[in-house]
């Protein structure tokens, strides 16, 4: 985003210069107000307190699509301080996940509040600008963490940047990442069915870099800041697939694609792709693009 010039073609060609906030809280009071919108996550409290032991305040808490913890660190400029602070709160996290239940449950009810996804706890910082050490820093983590630079164009608009995304997780063969996704051996399922579902987490994962899988029971989310993919376990002759790509924009073609909106299923998205064969999975890949680059 530093070298993307913006213009206004109203009325001739101006270039709209980008700029920083003039105060941090600019940048968080606005991604807080549009917290889900802007990063998928439902905004729970600003300036947690870590209590006087711990001696901190959490800029923001938050759940995301998948269950998961989410604090949002943000800073006006740039800091490394901003990742390791986000750490040091990350720590006090995990050791306190009472703490965490009893704010989502006064805030989203008892049920969002048992369903907390652990395994997957994420750190997004909000910075108008990092370093390439910042980059690697956090690379050197098992942690998952979002690196995001923001910028004000003019009054009316402003621009997030994903420089990083670290998965936390190592890169395995598919066998290896089909036992972590939780996706049948071919022994316990059709082969073709199995290694179809093997080729659609090689294809999502693929993408590009900084992509995330995140495993739950009903499904398997596959996310950069939002998630753009969720896969369900294998059908008896298919798998379905569930997309953040907008129904009205594609053709949707009956035994291959169907508008779920509105309509309750596992995992997040409103297309749903079915998935029998290696050619389903060609015909998907426009799709996949188009819901990546919508997320």
């Amino acid at each position: 985003m530093v070298g993307l010039k913006l213009f206004d073609m109203t009325g001739g060609m101006t270039e709209v210069v980008p700029r920083l906030a003039e105060v941090e809280a600019d940048v968080q009071d606005l991604v807080e107000a549009h917290m889900e919108t802007m990063l998928g996550v439902r905004f729970l409290a600003s300036e947690y307190s870590t209590g006087p032991v711990h001696g901190g305040r959490i800029d923001s808490l938050g759940l995301d699509e998948n269950g998961a913890p989410v604090i949002v660190e943000f800073k006006r400029g740039t800091d490394a301080g901003v990742i390791h602070q986000g750490l040091y709160y990350m720590a006090w996290l995990v050791d306190h996940k009472d703490a965490f239940r009893h704010l989502v449950r006064d805030r989203l009810g008892v049920t969002a509040a048992s369903q907390v996804l652990w395994s997957a706890p994420r750190l997004i910082c909000v910075a108008g600008d990092f370093t390439r050490y910042d980059v690697h820093a956090v690379r050197e983590h098992s942690r998952l963490i979002d690196l995001v630079r923001y910028r004000f164009f003019g009054t009316d608009h402003i621009g997030l940047e994903t420089v990083a995304s670290v998965t936390g997780q190592i890169p395995a063969p598919a066998r290896a990442r089909r036992r972590v996704a939780g996706l049948p051996p071919a022994s316990r399922q059709g082969g073709a069915l199995a290694e179809l579902a093997a080729a659609v987490d090689d294809t999502l994962l693929g993408l590009a870099d900084g992509i995330t899988r995140v495993q739950r029971k009903q499904y398997a989310a596959y996310q950069r800041l939002r998630n753009f993919a969720c896969v369900c376990p294998p059908q008896q002759t298919k798998l379905l697939v569930y997309l953040k790509a907008d129904p009205a924009e594609v053709d949707i073609i009956p035994g291959f694609t169907r508008d779920v909106t509105g309509l309750g299923h596992h995992g997040t998205g409103d297309l749903e792709v079915q998935l029998r064969t290696e050619r389903d999975l060609e015909r998907a890949q426009d799709l996949f693009r188009l819901s990546y680059a919508a997320a």
